[in-house]
């Protein structure tokens, strides 16, 4: 991860259809050339290309997708008119070659550039796609910017998946974060343990993601630019793992007798970590990126203390009435499984907050309002960890008016702490729970609101203010209609493209 934000910077000439108001995110840099300038794009003469020289050049599949999606962007309305002349004004021509020198390792940033490229073509009222010149140099704030899909609560089907990492591309998100099982229901279906998804999925037929869809989810990311980073959330928040992993989780007591009810869990039998090691073995081989979010949230530890072999358990341990010692026994031999896999974890903040020992290069995800979360930022980065933001981001609390805006002012770094410290923020992620969202209402939940988290993330802290980014997002909603996505409006007003493909 180091040596990826350590070359991430983009430079490239781009082409600009409006002032540098215009593109979302904003860049780091954006200055138009002495004199200005006009050119016309014919559909049928540009093309994009690799510059002499380019570390990166044909061959490259990530590079070569993204041509082929943005070309058929950039011109989904057809051949315009007036393309005959093929002139430019002001320009050296139609054609435009896309090219950078840059080292092999910023290949993922080339998506966002032809991202910026894209909202900056325009189309005047003869049909004729044009482009203003302008000078764009640009990288992202943090390394990390991220997308939660919980995809337990309501199922989400394939296509809506991958439509939302398209969206992602759009706002240069660069990180999916695959809340992939809870309690309500495992959709994922293991070839180690196929008992979890055909006894925990709302419908073993219907409702599970095969080999073959994570597949498809983790290259289509790819070819945006996007990490998989999946979450298999332990050891609560599993009660839809029980029915197809019997003696997996903890029995409950009524007094000294079962109560027939199930908790976390139950981190006490030799069992339960050979079933754990073999999940996350063929876990890590299906998802490639180095980290797992291993979760470790919320764990009711009722059930627990009303076990009688988890009493005398803790008791043998020495653990006396303390149960947070018994989680972070769980978690220290869950983070060495995961760490023998040549694995990273990433972790939500109680485990941080109960004192577990955690492994130096572990990730606190920030996530809960307890007490305040920068409060939460300066504790986690205190401690030597790299810190992720998602608390003000939960996407799924909606309320009415603007509320893109509470979560646009935030700023991640805004906590009492030295420079050392706030190297150790990594970025963030915007959370979209299940709760109450399913296919139906997902895409307009989650954008242009997300994008608001996007900005934050990928521009200078100095970009703040409501005004400019209120006209520069409604623009880019806009656009995001004219390509199928339906976004909820901002605010009172009209977008010539808000009835296309509805």
């Amino acid at each position: 991860m180091a040596a990826g934000w350590a070359l991430r910077r983009l430079l490239a000439v781009l082409l600009l259809l409006q002032p540098a108001a215009a593109v979302w995110p904003r860049p780091q840099v954006q200055r138009s050339p002495p004199g200005g300038g006009r050119c016309l794009l014919p559909p049928a003469r540009f093309r994009f290309g690799h510059a002499a020289g380019s570390a990166v050049g044909p061959g490259c599949t990530v590079l070569e997708a993204a041509f082929q999606r943005y070309r058929a962007l950039l011109f989904a309305a057809g051949r315009p008119t007036g393309e005959a002349g093929g002139g430019a004004a002001g320009g050296a021509g139609a054609l435009f070659l896309w090219g950078t020198h840059v080292e092999k390792e910023t290949v993922c940033g080339f998506p966002a550039g032809l991202e910026t490229f894209s909202q900056l073509v325009g189309r005047d009222q003869n049909g004729t796609y044009y482009i203003n010149k302008t000078e764009i140099v640009d990288f992202p704030r943090f390394p990390h910017r991220g997308l939660l899909l919980d995809t337990s609560r309501h199922y989400l089907p394939l296509r809506a998946i991958l439509e939302t990492l398209d969206v992602m591309a759009y706002n240069k998100f660069n990180v999916f974060h695959w809340h992939i099982v809870d309690d309500p229901s495992f959709p994922y279906e293991s070839s180690t343990f196929p008992e979890l998804s055909k006894q925990g999925a709302f419908n073993a037929m219907s409702h599970v993601y095969t080999a073959g869809d994570v597949r498809t989810v983790v290259e289509h990311a790819r070819l945006c630019g996007i990490r998989v980073i999946v979450e298999f959330d332990t050891p609560g928040h599993t009660l839809s793992w029980g029915p197809g992993a019997p003696g997996l989780l903890t029995p409950c007591y009524s007094g000294k007798h079962p109560s027939g009810t199930y908790g976390p869990i139950n981190p006490i039998l030799n069992s339960t970590y050979q079933f754990v090691t073999s999940l996350f073995q063929e876990v890590s081989s299906v998802f490639p990126d180095f980290f797992l979010h291993l979760g470790g949230d919320e764990v009711d530890f009722t059930c627990w203390k009303s076990n009688p072999e988890i009493h005398a358990f803790m008791k043998q341990m020495g653990f006396g009435e303390d149960y947070r010692k018994l989680e972070s026994f769980y978690i220290q031999r869950l983070l060495d499984i995961v760490s023998s896999l040549g694995k990273g974890s990433i972790l939500w903040q109680e485990v941080f907050d109960n004192g577990v020992k955690l492994r130096p290069d572990s990730i606190i995800h920030v996530w809960k309002s307890s007490k305040p979360y920068m409060d939460e930022m300066a504790d986690v980065t205190k401690a030597g960890y790299q810190a992720l933001l998602s608390t003000p981001w939960y996407l799924n609390r909606i309320s009415y008016g603007q509320d893109w805006m509470a979560a646009y002012q935030v700023e991640p770094l805004k906590f009492e702490g030295s420079a050392k410290q706030k190297d150790l923020v990594i970025g963030g992620e915007a959370c979209m729970w299940g709760e109450y969202v399913d296919v139906t209402n997902l895409t307009p939940r989650l954008w242009p609101r997300a994008g608001a988290v996007a900005e934050r993330l990928w521009s200078n802290a100095s970009v703040r203010s409501l005004q400019d980014a209120y006209v520069r997002l409604a623009a880019f909603r806009c656009q995001l209609l004219g390509r199928g996505v339906q976004a909820q409006p901002l605010y009172v007003g009209y977008c010539e493209n808000e009835f296309g493909g509805f």
